[in-house]
């Protein structure tokens, strides 16, 4: 995990703030479920393909990918550097076009999925959770850029 970073100027008279981070308030919140997630995705995954591969690897492979999406937002989130949000938030886009693809594809063609998979009917198996995880993780990203935007044009300003 990285460290809060602080605002680059501070006055006696202006207190070092913390910088908006995507690992922190509600982000907290949103690395525990992703972390939750990403374990229960892991752990399906693992059970799937170990035991059941031969009855339908596709939708299993799809739920080893799930998984690993899940770990990567999961890490980006929490470290909050900006490499590492630009990398959550791919992993967000994939797993949202993921999820809706899979999806689709489960409803439209059932027999293709003799096995749930963790997006498949759009994450039914999981509360929906695959489904809204990424809207919300993607516009906490958003929200956390523009809070630090704001920030450091407030920095600057402060400077000047």
């Amino acid at each position: 995990m990285s460290e809060p970073t602080s605002t680059p100027a501070a006055s006696p008279e202006q207190p070092l703030t913390e910088r908006p981070h995507t690992g922190h308030g509600f982000g907290r919140v949103l690395v525990a479920v992703y972390g939750l997630l990403a374990l229960a995705a892991t752990g399906r995954s693992i059970l799937q393909i170990t035991e059941y591969f031969d009855r339908a690897p596709v939708p299993f492979l799809l739920s080893a990918l799930a998984a690993l999406i899940y770990l990567v937002a999961t890490i980006g989130l929490a470290r909050g550097d900006r490499a590492s949000v630009r990398l959550a938030t791919i992993a967000l886009t994939v797993e949202l076009v993921g999820v809706l693809v899979v999806g689709t594809w489960s409803v439209v063609r059932p027999e293709a999925f003799p096995e749930k998979t963790v997006w498949s009917h759009f994450g039914a198996g999981y509360g929906y959770v695959p489904l809204v995880l990424p809207l919300v993780g993607l516009w906490w990203i958003r929200r956390t850029a523009r809070a630090t935007a704001a920030s450091d044009a407030e920095v600057a300003r402060s400077a000047d």
